[in-house]
């Protein structure tokens, strides 16, 4: 995870606090419920100039850190080499 993937997550987690973020932890726990989801979606593409594709647009890919980071690192990678 970079920088500005988890300053964008650590926004968007109101419960998670000063706790640690690592590939585990749970979004839903951490305070992220469906209307944060779409915030946050918006939010990661604005910043990181990517868009997920709509096959991760789903309940795995927004169940930890960890889902979520690997799906945005795809989407930047699928997109520098297109």
């Amino acid at each position: 995870m970079d920088a500005v993937f988890e300053k964008v997550l650590r926004d968007h987690l109101p419960r998670l606090k000063e706790q640690p973020l690592t590939d585990d932890t749970r979004l839903r726990d951490a305070g992220l419920d469906s209307m944060k989801s779409v915030d946050l979606l918006f939010a990661l593409e604005d910043e990181t100039g990517i868009s997920l594709p709509d096959d991760d647009l789903n309940e795995e890919t927004f169940a930890t850190a960890g889902s979520l980071w690997r799906a945005v690192d795809s989407a930047r990678t699928a997109e520098a080499v297109a």
